[in-house]
């Protein structure tokens, strides 16, 4: 298994987001995390990145617990992260951008891992010099995805990957998921487009109220329409 969650119990100060949680992801697969805003999808996330504090359970990665190592050592050891609203550096270029997210990588590496990530957002190229500002929604979202990979992550987190873009924008970027799915890397995905995040995932997990409400396979979910409706909400889904 490429990463386990146990029993984690995770939230800011005196708040508990998200409770007794446990999740197995399978190398070289994609698992959606689902479920409303305020569900604990995006601290789940964070806390695996050593972002979020851990009350309690552990978070074992390739065989090994993580659960106290710093932010940077689990980068170091393949684990990224494209957070909730992209965080990108407005007033750097994308090539800027691009090299804070390889900052720990030599210099060769980094320039491999460049030009993987021009090879999976061609149009990233065309605006090198550009404020990451001034890019679209969508643009800034390859750029997000582009700079986790300049950390050449085995393991890959994307929340909210189709969040206020356009539909041609959110295939460029789901093509670019299987893609890295193809080359082995292993993705969570937080998504509000539930039927969209059905179409690549293979396992998913149902968060409400910080409590797993519904696991299982993703194939499970798209063949029971009362289990998507009961559970995942998609009937109320206005983006899909």
């Amino acid at each position: 298994m490429m990463l386990q969650l146990k029993n984690a119990n995770c939230g800011y100060g005196a708040f508990q987001a998200v409770h007794d949680l446990s999740l197995t992801m399978e190398q070289g697969k994609i698992f959606a995390l689902l479920g409303p805003n305020g569900a604990g999808k995006s601290s789940t996330i964070m806390s695996i990145a050593g972002h979020v504090q851990l009350f309690s359970g552990s978070i074992i990665f390739d065989g090994d617990d993580i659960s106290h190592l710093p932010a940077r050592e689990r980068v170091k050891r393949g684990i990224a992260v494209a957070p909730e609203g992209r965080r990108l550096f407005p007033d750097l270029t994308i090539e800027e951008n691009l090299t804070v997210g390889g900052y720990c990588q030599s210099s060769e590496k980094e320039a491999r891992n460049r030009d993987m990530v021009f090879a999976l957002f061609p149009r990233l190229t065309e605006r090198l010099k550009q404020p990451a500002g001034t890019l679209s929604g969508g643009e800034q979202q390859m750029l997000a995805i582009g700079r986790a990979m300049m950390t050449e992550p085995r393991f890959l987190m994307i929340d909210e990957v189709s969040l206020g873009l356009m539909p041609k924008m959110v295939d460029v970027c789901y093509n670019a998921i299987e893609h890295l799915k193809s080359q082995g890397v292993t993705i969570l995905l937080v998504e509000q487009n539930t039927r969209r995040a059905l179409e690549v995932a293979d396992q998913v997990c149902v968060l409400e109220s910080g409590n797993a409400v519904w696991q299982g396979a993703a194939e499970d979910a798209r063949k029971d329409p009362a289990l998507i409706e009961a559970f995942l909400g998609m009937a109320k889904d206005s983006a899909a």
